[in-house]
Order: structure tokens, then sequence, then C-alpha cells
């Protein structure tokens, strides 16, 4: 009777595969899906090809110039990989009430959505939600902090 191992050699760890902790190494994924290994049409996918989010002014849910620029880059790439759904997380940074930040928020969500479903992505592939303040991308209470937390994050499901 023989036996049979399967592991990567010394210089094998996935590297350059998309695949991390052994996963790729032939022996199933363990439940881990493409989207959240790296490959075509996951999470790092998106934010390498297209850019996972867009900025907003204070006080503001307009899309901007460069908001727009990366939201058609987003649309063709959901195009891309139509087997895709995403959500789209609107944030605030920490100034502002709860209430009303969670109402900017979802404002913002709303328009990236808004936005994307006029470039062709069907509405049924895009949820939303608003976590106002909750999340910020940076911590700290300076103008440049502010402006990162200021964003609407579009995350693979």
């Amino acid at each position: 009777m023989g036996l049979l191992a399967a592991c990567g050699g010394p210089d094998n760890n996935g590297a350059g595969t998309g695949a991390s902790n052994g996963a790729g190494n032939g022996m199933g994924n363990g439940g881990i899906s493409a989207s959240s290994m790296g490959g075509p049409g996951s999470q790092s996918d998106l934010a390498a090809t297209a850019g996972d989010r867009v900025y907003f002014p204070l006080n503001q849910n307009d899309l901007t110039a460069d908001a727009r620029a990366t939201l058609n880059k987003q649309a063709a790439w959901l195009a891309k990989y139509p087997q895709v759904n995403v959500q789209i997380a609107g944030n605030c940074d920490d100034r502002g009430t709860e209430e009303y930040n969670i109402a900017l928020g979802q404002r913002r969500a709303n328009a990236v959505r808004d936005y994307l479903e006029a470039q062709g992505v069907p509405e049924n592939r895009m949820s939303t939600i608003s976590y106002g303040k909750d999340r910020p991308a940076v911590d700290g209470d300076t103008e440049s902090a502010w402006a990162q937390d200021r964003n609407a994050i579009t995350n693979v499901e």
C-alpha cells in the first residue's frame, strides 16, 4: 500500500498564484472561495484593477470627476465578472451626529450604486449599507485623515 502526500516545495508557498496558507495545493480549498483568495474576480483584483473606493468632499454625496473615473473602471470590471455581486458601504468622518452620518453614508452608497447602474451594472448585483462614522479608514483627527474617511467602498460579496 502506498501513501501519497501533496505539498509544495520549499520555495512554493502559493506566491504569485493568488493562493495563500496552502490553498491551491491540489487538495481543495477548504471552503475558501476564489473571491477571498485573491484571484480573478476577487476583492484584491477589484482593488488592483479598478480601485475599490471613491472619496467625497465634506458633507457631500456628489461624485467627483475622480470618483466617476474610478466607478467607470469598476463598471467595466463588474461587466467582466458577471457572477460577482458587490456591497457598497458609505462612510463618513467622525464629525457630526451619528444620525447625520448614517444618512450621509447611505446617500454616498446610493450615489455609487446609481452611477454603476447607469453604467449598466444590474441593480440586483449591488447592495448598499451605511456605516456612518463607525468604520474610519484612518485613525486621527486631521483634515488628511477625515478626507480618507469620507468614502464609499465597493466590496465583493
